[in-house]
């Protein structure tokens, strides 16, 4: 642990780089820093933190910056618990009262929510998919010749498919098909079904092969919605970072590994290299 005056002198840098994005010197930290301190016990005091690995100098001439070790204690030790403003709280309440609608819907206005509370890029995560079975199934007319089945899973997922039929169908067709394909499938995962358990209607059951092999072979990926990436690119000078954080963003797979990592962890943030997403590296990912 750190005495009180090294943690001091530790979170004014990291404050104060948060808000420049520049090194920052030690005659500066001992004109703004709260205790009375010379700049030359400052400038002391920082060597030290450097030498411990919690601040590192970019170059000789240039002042100190935080190192993944200085965030860390920093998060950990120097920030108090957060709480979300009476404002802010009532509309997280007011949105999820009125929340209706597709969870995807939910999930993708969520994901906007979170970034316009924070300014931050926001990156949401939905349930896993595999853990999700089937609730309901529907067989819907949509012309002579074509139909769409619509799949409800048990996290709120609305899967839809377009089938076309051999031959003109009539409502009550659709219905037995329905009927029948709800003792396939509701209670297993979307593409776990297994094989066609015959009716003895061969209409019926043409159809139920159609759907079931059309539902074998979608993908099950857990959804993941980003809101706010457009903040990243006002928190880099550099456009490179700036580039390679939102190509990042675009990768589903990494991201939802990032996130279910985290949770894994028990991480409330993921710091730097802490998250091994190289280019990610210069940034933290807090979990909501």
């Amino acid at each position: 642990m750190l005495d009180e005056r090294k943690s001091a002198i530790l979170r004014a840098v990291v404050e104060e780089y948060i808000a420049t994005a520049q090194p920052v010197g030690s005659a500066h930290i001992a004109k703004n820093l709260k205790i009375q301190v010379s700049p030359a016990t400052v400038r002391n005091d920082m060597a030290a933190l450097e030498h411990d690995g919690f601040l590192a100098q970019p170059h000789t001439s240039a002042g100190r910056i935080p190192t993944d070790k200085g965030y860390r204690f920093y998060v950990d030790h120097l920030t108090p618990k957060g709480a979300l403003e009476r404002s802010a709280q009532m509309r997280v309440g007011e949105f999820f009262d009125l929340a209706t609608g597709r969870l995807e819907e939910t999930l993708q206005r969520t994901s906007t929510l979170l970034a316009q509370l924070t300014n931050y890029a926001a990156v949401v995560v939905g349930p896993k998919a595999e853990a999700a079975v089937v609730r309901s199934v529907q067989m819907v007319g949509l012309s002579s010749r074509l139909a769409t089945v619509v799949v409800v899973m048990s996290n709120g997922v609305v899967e839809s498919e377009p089938i076309e039929l051999a031959a003109e169908m009539s409502d009550d067709v659709l219905a037995r098909v329905s009927k029948h394909l709800s003792r396939l499938m509701v209670g297993n995962p979307l593409n776990e079904s297994g094989p066609l358990v015959l009716s003895g209607d061969g209409v019926v059951d043409d159809v139920s092969q159609r759907v079931l092999n059309a539902m074998m072979s979608r993908r099950v990926d857990e959804t993941m919605f980003v809101g706010g990436a457009s903040a990243m690119a006002e928190a880099f000078d550099a456009v490179e970072i700036v580039r390679s954080v939102l190509h990042t963003l675009e990768q589903q797979y990494v991201m939802v590994s990032l996130v279910r990592d985290m949770l894994n962890r028990g991480l409330s943030v993921a710091i730097g290299a802490e998250h091994g997403v190289e280019p990610l590296a210069a940034c933290s990912a807090p979990r909501a």
